[in-house]
């Protein structure tokens, strides 16, 4: 009998093992499970595509968990390991995301305000406002910040400038920033790729010509408007130089067409200067006016600024649109040719029924 018990006792505490044992091992799996989700959900494989967030300078966790939405497999983990991490201050800025990075590695990368340099590109614009617009489209400053941070009193004081001059520091370009580049900066960045574009070169050159870094660029801006054809601006920087030399009034129509222009609104579209036109009273009328106008008319771009450093020399003092190469000029060395040229534009012209 007391083998019987004994074997009882024994097969029983054999079952409560067993039982401790499963039950054991059952907690080690659910806990190994847990660890196991636990580390992907932190580590693992989170972000579903590649793609690039831009965060603003006074975004919320809140505004950025909405803006992280269409990344991520479950965004609310997101919120939940920021939360852990105790990641509560943001940068703002532009910030590339790759398919499959995890949610630790996101944060991080949103913590440390590593963000990815952008391409801010710009080419001729016609006044300040429009290099505003086009700018304030690339990086995170707005338009009227930007026109703002230019015409600063202080700033323009500081460099010489004027209101009206203040876009010639600004060299159509491609340029890197971080899209948080605030206005300030971004004008500051301008002024020293300024200084930078003016090399000792470039300002030999303009010495030869006897003509300042401002005036080349007035000039060049001319240029600028006057030939949508790289390849023929040295020739008419070189008629323009010619004229300056002779002390000839340039007797430039784009700068008539900028003073309409500023007459009318920007808009105003001018496709036939006028003889009523030529006798406007303003220091940009070079009919009237001998020299170059009193600052540039448009942002020249730099092949226009080099045509004028390298100007092709030549004897032509005149030159009119040609109708036989449209986009280009017919030059003159002599009154009489140029009004035979003349008549024969405003001919042809004139069956166009362009009045204006």
């Amino acid at each position: 009998m007391e083998n019987l018990k004994t074997k009882f006792y024994f097969n029983a505490s054999m079952h409560k093992k067993h039982i401790y044992g499963i039950t054991a091992a059952i907690l080690l799996i659910i806990g190994a499970i847990g660890a196991t989700n636990y580390y992907q959900k932190i580590f693992g494989q989170s972000v579903t595509q590649n793609g690039a967030i831009y965060i603003r300078s006074n975004t919320t966790i809140t505004g950025l968990e909405e803006s992280l939405k269409p990344f991520l497999k479950d965004p609310e983990n997101f919120t939940w390991l920021a939360q852990k991490k105790k990641f509560t201050t943001l940068k703002g800025g532009m910030y590339l995301l790759k398919k499959d990075m995890s949610l630790n590695d996101l944060v991080n990368l949103l913590r440390s305000g590593q963000q990815t340099p952008i391409k801010v590109t710009f080419n001729n614009q016609h006044t300040l406002e429009n290099l505003a617009g086009r700018v304030s489209q690339q990086i995170e400053a707005d338009s009227a910040s930007i026109v703002n941070a230019l015409l600063n009193p202080n700033f323009l004081s500081a460099n010489n400038l004027q209101p009206k001059s203040v876009l010639e520091i600004c060299i159509p370009n491609s340029y890197e920033f971080y899209w948080n580049t605030s206005a300030k900066k971004f004008r500051d960045r301008m002024l020293k790729e300024y200084q930078r574009f003016w090399t000792p070169n470039r300002l030999e050159k303009a010495k030869k010509i006897q003509l300042t870094k401002s005036e080349v660029t007035t000039l060049a801006s001319i240029v600028q408007k006057e030939t949508a054809q790289k390849k023929e601006r040295p020739m008419v920087a070189g008629l323009y130089l010619n004229r300056l030399k002779s002390h000839w009034p340039l007797q430039a129509d784009p700068t008539i067409i900028y003073i309409l222009k500023e007459k009318n609104g920007a808009d105003f579209m001018v496709k036939r200067v006028l003889n009523k036109d030529l006798k406007i009273d303003s220091p940009y009328n070079t009919y009237k006016n001998k020299g170059l106008p009193p600052t540039l008319i448009g942002m020249p771009d730099i092949s226009s600024i080099d045509a004028v450093l390298n100007p092709t020399k030549h004897n032509y003092y005149y030159m009119c649109a040609s109708i036989n190469n449209i986009g280009f000029h017919e030059f003159a060395r002599t009154l009489t040719q140029h009004n035979r040229n003349a008549v024969k534009y405003q001919r042809w012209i004139s069956k166009k029924g362009i009045n204006r």
